[in-house]
């Protein structure tokens, strides 16, 4: 059986207003959001480390269901940003199908630093190689994170190990057909 407690005061009923109340802490119009954006790039600078970024570009034949290109663009020139990521060690997994690579890499940026050094959010198919690591990785998820009280202040970026050389960055790409398929010239 439920108690039911006595007061020997009254409480006032709570004021029915649109907007915040005289207990309200969340104001979006508070000055000290751009403070809180601050201090969070400061913490990931300095917990984090120095990040070669190469943006992607978009082709023509990009395919919306798969969300990749056939041909994609790299940048051959380098974004440094500052990013956050826990170093980890090539783990090879034998399986049934041959070796995998098992190694994802979560990389993690504040949000409006990224954004502005970018001049676009980072996107699936971008690249990144760490600065104090001899390995690429290529984007494959980007999230929001790090939910705040006035807003979002983390850029989640999920990768995976990259096993291209650096003589295919730079070369052209040219329509070739092979045994099995490919582009083919009707005129």
């Amino acid at each position: 059986m439920a108690r039911r407690f006595k007061v020997n005061r009254q409480m006032p009923n709570l004021p029915k207003v649109d907007g915040g109340t005289p207990l309200s802490f969340f104001d979006p119009e508070n000055p000290d959001v751009n403070l809180f954006n601050l201090i969070d790039d400061e913490i990931i600078r300095i917990a984090g480390s120095p990040l070669y970024y190469f943006k992607s570009f978009i082709s023509e034949d990009f395919d919306e269901v798969y969300l990749e290109a056939r041909n994609k663009t790299i940048s051959s020139e380098p974004i440094v940003v500052h990013g956050h990521y826990e170093p980890s060690v090539v783990e090879e997994v034998l399986s049934n199908f041959g070796i995998e690579l098992t190694n994802d890499q979560l990389f993690v940026f504040n949000k409006s630093y990224i954004e502005a050094a970018l001049g676009r959010q980072p996107l699936i198919g971008d690249q990144i190689k760490p600065q104090f690591q001899n390995q690429k990785y290529e984007i494959i998820e980007v999230q929001e994170e790090g939910f705040e009280m006035y807003g979002v202040y983390h850029m989640a970026c999920t990768a995976k190990l990259l096993r291209d050389n650096e003589e295919t960055l730079n070369q052209d790409t040219s329509d070739k057909v092979d045994d099995v398929g490919g582009y083919l010239d009707i005129e």
